[in-house]
């Protein structure tokens, strides 16, 4: 089944806003709300006139979409993999997100950590709920990579962004993101709090991003996390990013039944 919307039909105004909600309905096989629909819109509109749009090269929505087939439909860049379909329909909330179960279930963002220049770089989630277990991995490196320099990493109780040296933090849900856009410190921003750690960059490690998972010296580790957003990408304002997908979020939930 495709379908079609039509820029400017029931709000639907970004080109790109159109022909992702196009994509996902044609996954899922039916519409979206009308205002799931504009939501996603708003978002798009937003990072426009916000300017950090451009800034975003990898972005899923995990919510949203009907199915999990829909919710794995890229808003932005390449569609990310479901190693070994692991990930089931059970696993997917349309307003929450996507839940991992802390051993086997991980996605591929198939966006390269290198993708992006060392001193211009962010990433970031929705985190509708955190790993239950300490330092595990919501967004990190592919499973074949240890831990070392030049890594981008979020988990409950660490951070970096190809960086030389790791720092801990109580992470809480809700926007989590990183930010590089000089050599010497990145931000952080959690809680609706930006923090800047005085780290120097180094070259960043060719290794796919991945969500859900990592492999530190010790072997994989996963998470249970629950996950709504994803994006990666050059260097922006985090503070504008959360404001966008914090109302893309809410406004989801709000259109849902």
């Amino acid at each position: 089944m495709t379908l079609r919307w039509v820029p400017g039909w029931n709000g639907l105004t970004e080109p790109e806003a159109v022909s992702y909600v196009a994509a996902v309905e044609a996954a899922d096989g039916q519409e979206l709300e009308f205002d799931v629909a504009r939501a996603i819109n708003d978002f798009v509109v937003g990072c426009k006139n916000d300017g950090i749009w451009d800034a975003i090269k990898a972005c899923c929505i995990l919510a949203g979409a009907r199915t999990l087939s829909g919710a794995l439909v890229p808003l932005v860049g390449t569609a990310p993999t479901n190693p070994g379909n692991v990930f089931v329909e059970a696993d997917y909330n349309r307003e929450a997100g996507l839940v991992g179960n802390g051993s086997t279930k991980y996605l591929n963002s198939n966006r390269n950590n290198n993708a992006d220049p060392q001193n211009s770089k962010h990433a970031s989630i929705y985190a509708s709920s955190l790993p239950s277990s300490a330092l595990r991995p919501m967004l990190a490196l592919d499973r074949l990579n240890t831990e070392g320099s030049g890594a981008t990493l979020i988990y409950n109780t660490l951070t970096r962004v190809h960086d030389a040296q790791s720092s801990a933090y109580s992470a809480s849900t809700g926007f989590i993101g990183l930010s590089r856009s000089n050599s010497a410190n990145y931000t952080r921003r959690n809680n609706s709090l930006n923090t800047t750690l005085a780290e120097s960059s180094v070259s960043p490690i060719s290794r796919n991003i991945i969500l859900f998972a990592d492999n530190l010296q010790n072997g994989p580790l996963y998470s249970n996390a629950r996950l709504s957003f994803y994006s990666i990408g050059e260097s922006l304002d985090l503070a504008l990013l959360d404001t966008r997908v914090s109302a893309l979020i809410t406004a989801i939930g709000a259109a849902i039944p």
